[in-house]
Parts: C-alpha cells; sequence; structure tokens
C-alpha cells in the first residue's frame, strides 16, 4: 500500500474515534446540562426507605437523562413524574412496569413517545417507583 493511502485511512480512523468520543461526552453532559429548565420545583423528603434510595440510584441512571434529576422534568425532553397527572390513582405503579417495558405513546404531554428503558428489571422498577412514590408524598402528591 503506498504510504499516501496509509495516511488517508489513519486521518479517517481518528476521525471516526474522536467523533464517537465527543458523541459519549454529549450523553453524558444531558445529566448535568439539562435543556431549558426544570418543568417542576421539587421538595425532596427528609428520610427516604431503603428501596427508595436503592430506586434513586436506579431512576438517576435509567430515567433522569429524560424525566429529570428528582423527576423534575426536562423541558423539550421529557415530563416531570412529580405532577398530578402521575398520582397513584391516575397513573397507578403497574403503569411504570408497563412504561419500562414496552414504552409509551404520547398522550399527556408533547415530549413524542418514550422508548422502553433497556436494562431494567422489575425488582429495580419496584425501586424506582419507591423512589419517585416518596418524591410525590414529599410534594403533596398522594
Amino acid at each position: 500500500m503506498k504510504p499516501i493511502y496509509g495516511a488517508i485511512v489513519l486521518i479517517l480512523v481518528l476521525g471516526f474515534g474522536y467523533f464517537h468520543w465527543m458523541r459519549s461526552q454529549e450523553a453524558i453532559a444531558d445529566i448535568s446540562e439539562p435543556l431549558g429548565t426544570e418543568l417542576a420545583d421539587v421538595l425532596l423528603p427528609a428520610t427516604m426507605s431503603a428501596n427508595a434510595k436503592i430506586g434513586k440510584i436506579g431512576f438517576e441512571a435509567k430515567c433522569a437523562a429524560c424525566h429529570g434529576l428528582n423527576a423534575a422534568g426536562r423541558d423539550g425532553i421529557g415530563p416531570p413524574l412529580i405532577h398530578k397527572i402521575y398520582e397513584p390513582n391516575h397513573h397507578g405503579d403497574r403503569a411504570f412496569y408497563v412504561a419500562a417495558a414496552n414504552g409509551v405513546r404520547q398522550h399527556h404531554w408533547p415530549f413524542g413517545n418514550m422508548p422502553a428503558v433497556d436494562g431494567v428489571t422489575p425488582a429495580d422498577i419496584k425501586a424506582i417507583v419507591a423512589y419517585v412514590r416518596e418524591l410525590q408524598v414529599a410534594n403533596g402528591i398522594n
């Protein structure tokens, strides 16, 4: 192979690697740099159950990119779960399991369809629901 072709291939490989590295950095920044403002003011509970503490970790890993830190929502990305629409008598706990497993069609908010969430187990969802419900109670949503 001629040296010029080797140099071209090297430049392409480095450029491709740099592009993917930059995209990964953007994904990491998604949680810490929300678009616009949070959609809800969220009061944190004074204490949380052990299950809710585990759920907070799962929520931050799998849900916060769209639903915001502490489920406050993200303007232009995803709705707040600290909202009367998600109170237990309107969206029961089972709705969270179905949403994570199958995704949800847009129906209350103009954010588009929610995709299924990869890599969460029913036990993960149970803990995440405990976390969201305890946040809701702390914010007057029962």
